[in-house]
């Protein structure tokens, strides 16, 4: 029977899972609104749009990414599709989920900014859906976990990114569905050790959250390869859970038996199937890997690795079971020379909108991905005052007090997980650490803010844990839960009042000079 504190606690307030789902779907139904706003604008290729959104429809066509011919840009924007690929591969330096989740949208809608931009938009609002969630669940508050969605929603970098076809937000989006398995496996490891359900080795051995997770995590690795990292310590992490597990509930030998009960098959969970998502991600490539093997045996062809022949190239084609392998093996060298064009021959390149991994977390340097600058009164609709001009610009920015504050938030979640041993701020700070610093390893080259958006997720959950120990577990008024909740709510506002400021340096909309100059608060944004 429900206490009458249960009873009389207000609906709103109730962890009942109906409601925490219910208010996910609809914030996930409000971040697809804004993000589907108007999404074939600008009406060109943004930014590496050029490259993703054609690479995308050659493997839609022709299984495998093909050259194109010059000009193919302004012809596809005529609405001329056809005779602008040609024969030859192209060695694209990319995974290809990304831009085969990019082809469907193409597919479903069509060769135009709409369609090579519908993928994002829609995986960018399941992302604010699964925030909901993975907060959540590692929260333990329906509320906590709505608020972090709400805070996700209203980011202006994951707002652009899911109104372009660019890689990062589906790297991104795996990449927090991973880590929400793993959380989501602590748990369920937890509640069969408190039933006695993993006295077997089988038993143990069966966890269906990390093979969901391996999967996750082999989408993200077969989108970019700095979902490695994560993936690394979070599955380091969820043996550390399970031995932790293991001696709060008393087993003996508890780190002895959490290696061979738990952890070879969280090895075998995350890392073998993250693997084999990663290979079969590649299927299309594999099924075409002749092309890049004569390719390279004519010499308008050479790889990123100085010219050298794939040992491949010049053996006779197998068949069968020889055929897999000798494709497989080519597969290997693609990657030899991709990884060398990573380290090798970008580091003497530079980029106007480049920037510092040091800066990304404070939004040190946005990127611009369209502008007009110098649209004159009366075209467009512009009505500035004679002498100035109206702007329209698409600015990789982030909603400053969601960053600001999420740093903050993040320095207390460090205290507490280190001080207090509070794994769920252990969670933020390991998914921060293995989504930033890694890219401090390759500052010499050019690197953009937008690729922090793989932290963003881990901010939001420190900030939403930071919101939710200020308003207290208690219900019952007093002074400080009343200033908790006046503090939170004080973020939220500002972030929402936030959002809508920068919404038209987002979403390409017209401003005159001296309202565009109001929101650019820093000489680096420019």
């Amino acid at each position: 029977m429900p206490t009458a504190a249960e009873r009389n606690r207000p609906r709103w307030r109730s962890e009942d899972p109906a409601i925490g789902w219910v208010g996910a779907i609809c914030l996930a139904a409000l971040a697809f609104f804004l993000r589907r706003w108007h999404l074939g604008t600008p009406h060109q290729f943004s930014f590496d749009e050029t490259y993703y959104a054609k690479d995308a429809w050659s493997l839609l066509h022709f299984g495998y990414v093909r050259t194109y011919v010059e000009d193919a840009d302004k012809t596809i924007l005529n609405g001329q599709v056809t005779g602008l690929w040609q024969d030859g591969p192209s060695m694209v330096v990319h995974p290809e989920v990304g831009k085969w989740l990019i082809a469907l949208g193409e597919k479903v809608v069509g060769m135009d900014p709409t369609g090579w931009r519908t993928a994002s938009a829609v995986v960018g609002s399941l992302m604010v859906l699964v925030m909901c969630r993975f907060v959540r669940r590692v929260s333990g508050s329906t509320t906590v976990g709505l608020v972090a969605g709400l805070l996700l929603s209203l980011d202006g970098l994951q707002l652009v990114l899911s109104r372009l076809a660019l890689l990062d937000i589906f790297l991104a989006f795996f990449i927090l569905c991973g880590v929400h398995c793993v959380v989501a496996d602590r748990q369920w490891l937890r509640d069969r050790l408190a039933a006695g359900r993993t006295g077997r080795w089988w038993q143990s051995w069966w966890r269906p959250w990390l093979l969901l997770g391996g999967l996750s995590f082999g989408l993200a690795c077969g989108t970019k390869w700095s979902a490695i990292y994560p993936l690394a310590a979070f599955g380091l992490l969820a043996w550390i859970w399970s031995a932790g597990a293991r001696r709060a509930f008393g087993e003996r030998r508890p780190l002895v038996r959490s290696v061979v009960l738990d952890g070879v098959p969280a090895f075998l969970a995350l890392v073998g199937v993250a693997l084999a998502t990663y290979v079969a991600s590649w299927t299309g490539w594999l099924m075409h890997a002749d092309a890049y093997e004569q390719a390279l045996s004519n010499t308008q062809y050479t790889t990123y690795a100085g010219g050298e022949q794939w040992p491949t190239a010049t053996e006779p084609d197998a068949s069968g079971f020889g055929e897999v392998t000798q494709s497989l093996r080519s597969l290997w060298y693609y990657h030899h020379d991709v990884y060398t064009f990573h380290s090798h021959f970008l580091n003497d390149s530079t980029h106007v909108y480049a920037s510092k991994p040091s800066t990304w977390l404070v939004m040190g340097r946005p990127v611009g991905v369209d502008a007009q600058t110098d649209i004159q009164p009366g075209s467009q609709g512009c009505d500035a005052p004679s002498g100035s001009s109206c702007i329209r610009q698409v600015l990789l920015l982030g909603n400053p007090v969601v960053w600001w504050a999420g740093c903050l938030a993040m320095v207390a979640s460090l205290v507490l997980w280190i001080g207090a041993r509070d794994w769920r701020h252990g969670v933020a700070v390991v998914g921060l650490a293995t989504t930033w610093l890694p890219w401090f390893l390759y500052d010499d080259r050019p690197i953009f803010v937008f690729y922090a958006i793989a932290c963003l997720p881990f901010l939001v959950l420190s900030l939403a844990l930071a919101m939710g120990h200020l308003v207290g577990p208690s219900a019952a008024p007093g002074p400080r839960r009343t200033l908790g909740v006046v503090a939170a709510g004080t973020v939220t506002v500002l972030a929402i009042v936030a959002f809508a400021w920068f919404w038209p340096i987002w979403t390409d909309t017209l401003l005159t000079k001296s309202e565009w100059d109001a929101r650019i608060w820093f000489r680096r944004w420019i």
